[in-house]
């Protein structure tokens, strides 16, 4: 079945990211005040980005990742910014990246021991 991941602009300037499979039924919801409880305060919201999926799971996975992103990411996302997505994305910390990086050589990583 159909799945969509969305973001909302709320009143107050924050976002709502969500999914659905039914896009239009879950705006109505939201604007109705039968929504979010984030959405639900801050009426009116807008959609200003969607995406649509072959399966609902999938919509919902996009959902946890988009929400864990920056505002600033989001923005690019709606704005479709790719460059500065690709920017935004890209491992500031040093010392977190490092522990994450690929690594090319095939001991792993690991020394052999002598």
């Amino acid at each position: 079945m159909k799945g969509y991941t969305y973001i909302l602009l709320c009143s107050d300037g924050s976002y709502y990211t969500g999914s659905t499979k039914y896009l239009k039924r879950r705006l109505a919801q939201h604007q109705s005040g039968n929504g979010a409880k984030h959405t639900m305060k801050r009426l009116p919201v807008k959609l200003v980005y969607y995406e649509v999926y072959n399966r609902i799971d999938w919509a919902f996975y996009r959902e946890k990742q988009i929400q864990r992103w920056s505002r600033k990411k989001k923005e690019a996302l709606i704005n479709g910014w790719e460059e500065e997505l690709k920017r935004l994305a890209e491992c500031m910390n040093e010392s977190h990246c490092k522990n994450f990086k690929i690594r090319t050589d095939p001991s792993n990583g690991h020394e052999d021991s002598k």
